[in-house]
């Protein structure tokens, strides 16, 4: 398997993993969206917290660009980042873009 297909699905079923966390009783559910063709990868918390509030919001959202993982956003206790690197993924492939790009040569990871 070439290295973007194996970030594919490494991706992918790290989402499913998180969308399947949430109590079947709950009543907001995460939902995974994966756009293959593009390279976009996201999860979604949708629902509602009580019978009058609405919840619908990105916890996940996830690119390949140019042969590297970007994180452009990461809303969750555990970082992908970090569970992408343990898996095997070079940290110099992942990018944490909702870092300003001025800010990102001071992680472990690349500055894009």
């Amino acid at each position: 398997m070439d290295k973007l297909d194996w970030y594919r699905q490494l991706i992918q079923e790290l989402l499913v993993e998180r969308a399947k966390l949430r109590s079947p009783n709950d009543l907001i559910k995460s939902q995974t969206i994966f756009d293959r063709e593009c390279d976009h990868y996201q999860l979604v918390n949708l629902g509602w917290k009580d019978s009058s509030t609405r919840i619908y919001g990105c916890a996940l959202h996830v690119d390949i660009i140019d042969g590297k993982i970007w994180v452009q956003h990461d809303g969750t206790e555990d970082a992908i980042a970090d569970q992408l690197a343990a898996k095997g993924v070079p940290k110099q492939d992942i990018v944490l873009a909702y870092h300003a790009p001025h800010v990102r040569q001071y992680t472990e990871f690349a500055v894009g």
